[in-house]
């Protein structure tokens, strides 16, 4: 409870004027804050972006936001320092600070480390080590983890809290976390079968029995799947690694195969042509695959002659895929055009008989 001689202290001079020398302090710091975050740091990036250096524009954009919050812990410390009432060679105080900045080089740790940085995928650039697309965000995320774990540990460590027992611990209760974890670590499993077996990779499209679209992300327990309607899918690791799976991605060629039906009018010399023209047309095409090319009469229809035709598209992109098989199709109708062929249509006669026709059927039938 406050006395008289406590309310005459906070409102005397001496006092006032030391609490507003470190107000005005930590209010300074604060300008500095917003001076390094509108200009100092716009400068530098200028610096480092002409020198073309893109790791050190990767470290300084990832440590950025805890270099901002350093003006706030440094403005806060230098004002109780300059603060005569405080009595800042506490423990508890000296501990705090060094935990707070322990936690800003960890956040900077972490930034930097985050798959978002770029900065693996820079190393498998600019070095001989090749890092597979698919490893980067689990590597990412792994070195996320360690730097937590370091960091938990200087921190309990300042507050004079024993690791040997920490670490004993986890060793006791390993076997209860084991077991009740059991479809997350047949997850980790899975993904370590995705990661070794590298059925896909990140940006590939991909076809199971629960899911088709293009991965966007592989992590520890599960593989992110965006579908063509655009809705992004979370499947569990486990899950995948016990399912078909078809990647369309690893197609070196894609499959074009339909038939054509001639009606039964045509000469079997123009049939003949047609099928040289059209086996022709494809072999000189730049965008059909020579390798397995086949145009042949096949059987006979119904309603007409039918040929087959089977071949490759060297692209595998669905757009430029179609794009070339209407070309085909194109060249198709001008070759019949040109030889004076039609295509042959499903139709049905139906036989109608005359009123005289039909009573002539009835006095045979009553004979």
């Amino acid at each position: 409870m406050f006395t008289l001689e406590n309310w005459e202290f906070l409102i005397s001079y001496t006092h006032l004027k030391n609490l507003g020398i470190a107000v005005g302090v930590f209010l300074l710091f604060l300008l500095f804050r917003k001076l390094f975050t509108k200009y100092v740091f716009r400068i530098i990036m200028r610096l480092i972006n002409k020198t073309k250096v893109n790791f050190l524009s990767n470290i300084f954009q990832s440590f950025q936001k805890p270099v901002e919050w350093l003006f706030i812990i440094v403005g806060l410390y230098v004002a109780l320092r300059l603060y005569p009432y405080f009595n800042h060679h506490q423990d508890w105080f000296i501990t705090l600070v060094k935990v707070a900045l322990i936690v800003l080089i960890t956040w900077g740790l972490l930034n930097l480390s985050s798959s978002s940085s770029n900065v693996f995928y820079k190393i498998n650039q600019r070095t001989n080590i090749k890092i597979d697309d698919i490893l980067i965000p689990l590597l990412s995320r792994t070195l996320q983890v360690i730097i937590i774990a370091i960091s938990l540990t200087i921190i309990l460590q300042e507050f004079d809290y024993s690791i040997e027992g920490f670490i004993a611990g986890l060793g006791l209760g390993g076997l209860a976390i084991s077991l009740a974890a059991k479809d997350a670590l047949a997850n980790i499993l899975g993904g370590v079968v995705i990661i070794s077996e590298k059925p896909f990779t990140l940006g590939d499209w991909i076809l199971t029995p629960s899911v088709e679209g293009t991965v966007e992300d592989i992590s520890f327990r599960s593989t992110k799947i965006r579908t063509f309607e655009d809705a992004l899918v979370t499947v569990p690791n486990n899950t995948l690694a016990n399912e078909n799976i078809t990647n369309w991605s690893k197609m070196g060629k894609r499959r074009i195969n339909f038939s054509i039906r001639l009606i039964y009018d045509t000469p079997k010399e123009k049939v003949k042509n047609v099928l040289e023209k059209i086996n022709t047309m494809l072999r000189e095409h730049d965008e059909v695959h020579p390798e397995t090319i086949m145009v042949y009469f096949e059987q006979y229809q119904e309603d007409g002659f039918e040929l087959l035709l089977y071949f490759f598209t060297k692209t595998t992109v669905w757009a430029e895929h179609l794009a070339v098989r209407e070309d085909i199709n194109f060249r198709i109708l001008d070759i019949l055009e040109e030889e004076g062929i039609e295509i042959a249509v499903p139709t049905r006669r139906l036989m109608v008989e005359s009123e005289e026709e039909e009573s002539q059927g009835r006095d045979r039938a009553t004979e």
